[in-house]
């Protein structure tokens, strides 16, 4: 099957060599360490004036050729500890959006500046920082050359200063980043540099470097350089202790248990070198993470979610960006610290311990080695497992990489409930990830294969993807094969035994009057076959699409998919009890319109919209999808989503009404303190659920946290199971 991967392969051929764009730079000028500025907002130390400037922003939306009508000046400065940051952003007044006083906000809705640093050149990872007229932070990291949203992350969390002052035509901001927060070579003379801004006032985005509309305002291709006076020192990073106490008590009333105890552990970090991390963890404890949000699923497959814990998260493109993220994913870090008990209900696995190492060996080598113990649970017939993966990458041809890697989830106790064949699953595997000048290529090639006890010897996965990216055609490319005996238990693999391949093309346009942005024209028709049928076609979509984007950031799109489905085992869709299922070997053909809109985000109050209508398998479908969002500034961020779906299914099938309805309420009292509730009631799940959660951030990354959560049966509303946690924890820099 490995030849029809390998016969794609040779497009990748002509792609290899690439370059680097720089067109812009700036001096970072170096000062005595006696030279003091305070985080204040307020530029008004006289050693500012010894900074060189960037300058000259571009404007990214509505247009992409012209000067930004609102300006934006970058200074930087640098001593043996911080890297000083002031920057000046001009608006029309003081009517400023933001979302809320938390840190880590999200950019989109909201005015802000956000900075970029590519700290070993590479184009491919970046560290974050961004902050608001208010003073809000964040940072992040940014993976996988900023191509898309998965490679980029706010989760990440590391100290450093700042705040803002607002002036009647401009605000300015004051960043003191310890250069411990970031990963560089010893010696360095520059670093990659970019900067965007969203500017509410003006309806307009801008950035540093010109980038053109059809790249991410994030994407790491169109940066200039930030030059240092002299050559940065070796790095210094103190190492990080970071305890907890968390106190539970819990009552499950299914099971008729209750629960109260203490659990002590906790975190540290170790700086290898200018640019390698470890990370130890000792009986991690994640009751204070966000709570997932619940979907509707009308699939036959499991639904990915994001991963949310902070000790996943730093490097994680090391460890999760292989294979192919929709079909063959080899590793999934949610699988660690989440098993199936008896009743096939998901459920936490405690993990005892682990250890994280990841980082640069060299200038274009990186290493990632990742070790976690679970504990067993025998009443549940659950395993203690030992769950590693090592990975290196390489960079090759300016951006792109190669890599391999080896996962192994592994069981040393012999347990009597467990089968020969589930104590060991291994996988190896290759990939070669292109970037290519000017971003206008992307692709991976991989090879993948899976050991295991007994295991059959269709036991490899393989793809092929190309994307070509530009401002009036793009084209879309992709070849899977995963086979019937390939297993990664620490991967997400929706299905096995397929043959997967699309071709798109969008035609894009570009009015240059009026109230659209742009609009474009997409097909895109989607096979699947599967392999030990002889190749039968059990699959396909065929999908013809029109979005526009609008001057005023909002967006709207109508689509057309004609699917054909041969279900080879039997379906049952609305998870109702009793319900008859859809028969296996049978195929359905089946039609929908979809219908989506987007209002401007920088309102007030905003909202999306979503509407299907059409057939479904042998019955009907009709379903809205709705958010909607209301800010009292600054404080009070209000959120509501509803989800109603109609299921009409010939008899003997079920009918049903699917609702999923997930009111929120963020207040941020202050930068330091804030409250967060979400309730979700979803039928399909049969869960009403509520999660409040109470955060004091007294200290740089130390927090108090009271969080509650109580869930209740939907259709009886008896009670679940409900908890109440306080937890304490400190970072601690020694």
């Amino acid at each position: 099957m490995l030849k029809y991967v390998s016969v794609l392969a040779l497009i990748f051929s002509p792609l290899f060599i690439i370059a680097q764009i720089h067109q812009k730079s700036f001096t970072v000028n170096a000062i005595s360490n006696l030279e003091t500025i305070n985080p204040d907002g307020a530029l008004d130390e006289a050693v500012w004036h010894k900074a060189d400037s960037a300058k000259e922003f571009w404007q990214y939306f509505p247009s992409d050729s012209i000067q930004a009508t609102k300006q934006t000046d970058i200074k930087m400065l640098v001593d043996d500890e911080f890297l000083y940051i002031g920057i000046t952003v001009y608006t029309l007044g003081k009517d400023y959006k933001v979302q809320s006083l938390k840190r880590d906000f999200r950019a989109g809705n909201s005015d802000n500046i956000t900075l970029l640093f590519d700290t070993f050149n590479d184009g491919n990872n970046a560290f974050l920082f961004g902050i608001n007229p208010f003073g809000v932070r964040r940072e992040g990291l940014v993976s996988g050359g900023g191509n898309d949203l998965s490679g980029f992350t706010i989760s990440w969390d590391t100290k450093w200063k700042g705040d803002s002052k607002i002036y009647e035509d401009h605000y300015t901001s004051e960043l003191i980043i310890p250069l411990t927060a970031f990963k560089f070579r010893e010696g360095e003379t520059k670093w990659r540099f970019n900067s965007y801004r969203f500017d509410t006032q003006s309806n307009e985005n801008s950035t540093w470097m010109n980038i053109p509309q059809n790249q991410n305002i994030y994407g790491l291709t169109f940066m200039g350089d930030m030059i240092f006076e002299r050559p940065l020192g070796k790095s210094r990073s103190p190492i990080a202790i970071i305890p907890f106490v968390n106190t539970i008590s819990q009552n499950d009333y299914e099971n008729e248990e209750k629960t109260n105890n203490i659990k002590i552990g906790g975190d540290a970090k170790f700086a290898i070198g200018n640019s390698m991390n470890l990370d130890i963890t000792v009986n991690p404890d994640f009751s204070q993470v966000e709570v997932d949000d619940q979907v509707t699923n009308l699939t036959r497959f499991e639904i990915s979610l994001p991963e949310k814990r902070q000790f996943f998260i730093d490097n994680s493109d090391l460890f999760s960006s292989y294979g192919d993220d929709r079909d063959g994913n080899p590793f999934f870090s949610r699988r660690i610290g989440i098993a199936t008990d008896t009743a096939d209900n998901s459920i936490e696995n405690k993990i005892l311990g682990g250890i994280r190492l990841s980082g640069k060996l060299n200038k274009s080598l990186r290493l990632g080695f990742l070790d976690i113990q679970t504990q067993a649970d025998e009443e549940n017939l659950i395993a203690s497992n030992n769950n590693m993966m090592f990975a290196l990458q390489q960079r090759v041809f300016g951006r792109s990489n190669i890599s391999m890697f080896f996962i192994n989830r592994q069981t040393f106790k012999d347990y009597d409930f467990q089968e020969d064949e589930d104590r060991y699953n291994r996988v190896l595997g290759i990939d070669y990830d292109l970037i290519s000048k000017g971003n206008r290529w992307n692709g991976k090639f991989f090879v993948h294969k899976s050991f295991a006890h007994n295991s059959g010897d269709k036991d490899a996965s393989a793809g092929i993807k190309l994307d070509y990216n530009s401002r009036y055609y793009n084209t879309f490319s992709k070849l899977v094969y995963v086979g019937e005996d390939f297993r990664s238990d620490l991967g997400y693999i929706r299905r096995n035994d397929i043959l997967k391949g699309y071709v798109g093309i969008e035609k894009v346009f570009w009015p240059k009057k009026g109230f659209i942005n742009s609009h474009s024209f997409k097909a895109f028709p989607i096979f699947i076959w599967s392999p030990s049928m002889d190749l039968q076609n059990t699959d396909y979509t065929l999908r013809g699409e029109w979005e526009a984007k609008f001057v005023d950031f909002s967006n709207i799109s109508i689509s057309l998919n004609n699917k054909y489905t041969f279900l080879t085992d039997e379906f049952e869709p609305t998870g109702l009890d009793d319900a008859v299922a859809l028969p296996e070997n049978v195929g359905y053909h089946y039609n929908n319109v979809q219908l989506e809109y987007s209002s401007d985000r920088r309102k007030l109050f905003s909202y999306e919209l979503e509407t299907t209508l059409g057939s479904f398998f042998n019955g009907k479908r009709y379903s809205v999808q709705g958010s909607m969002t209301y800010r009292f500034q600054p404080k009070v961020f209000i959120s509501m989503l509803v989800d109603y779906n109609r299921i009409e299914l010939p008899e003997p099938y079920a009918s049903a009404d699917l609702w999923l309805l997930s009111p929120k309420i963020d207040v941020t009292f202050n930068k330091s303190l804030f409250w967060s509730t979400l309730v979700q009631y979803s039928t399909q799940q049969d869960n009403l659920g509520l999660n409040s959660r109470l955060q004091w951030r007294f200290a740089p990354l130390s927090d108090l946290y009271l969080v509650y959560n109580d869930n209740y049966f939907v259709n009886t509303f008896a009670p679940r199971m409900r908890s109440i946690n306080l937890k304490f924890t400190y970072w601690l820099n020694i």
